[in-house]
């Protein structure tokens, strides 16, 4: 199976943080990880990597609820920053709001949509099918 060099997680609770980059570590199929603590803080890290033409994550695993930008925010912005290398992007929330279900849709992103806690097993099948 390949890897992927770089993943983003954005996330504010420590505890689901903490997980998700263990879940990360014991898989073995990333070499690199960044952490964002929201939204704000995760779309200027990709605008600042994009004007310094340093590599993008591959994967964003990406919270919705979060203080300053929520992942709504964050994925409104996001798409508006024209970016050349394929970034796959999953929701990984505590919502199973069908509301929430049906937004993601407005972002090709409801097959992307994962309830707490990301799995090793569900981790792999993702890496897989992106590669």
């Amino acid at each position: 199976m390949n890897k992927i060099n770089l993943a983003c997680v954005v996330e504010d609770d420590p505890i689901h943080l903490f997980l998700t980059k263990q879940v990360i570590a014991l898989s073995g199929l990333v070499n690199h990880t960044l952490v964002c603590k929201n939204g704000k803080e995760a779309y200027e890290m990709l605008s600042s990597r994009i004007s310094l033409k340093e590599s993008l994550p591959e994967l964003i695993l990406l919270d919705l609820n979060m203080p300053v930008w929520d992942g709504w925010q964050f994925l409104d912005e996001f798409t508006s920053i024209p970016v050349i290398q394929k970034i796959t992007i999953y929701i990984v929330t505590s919502s199973s709001s069908e509301d929430d279900l049906k937004r993601a849709e407005k972002y090709n992103l409801r097959g992307n949509y994962i309830i707490k806690p990301i799995t090793i097993v569900k981790l792999r099948e993702i890496i897989y099918e992106m590669n």
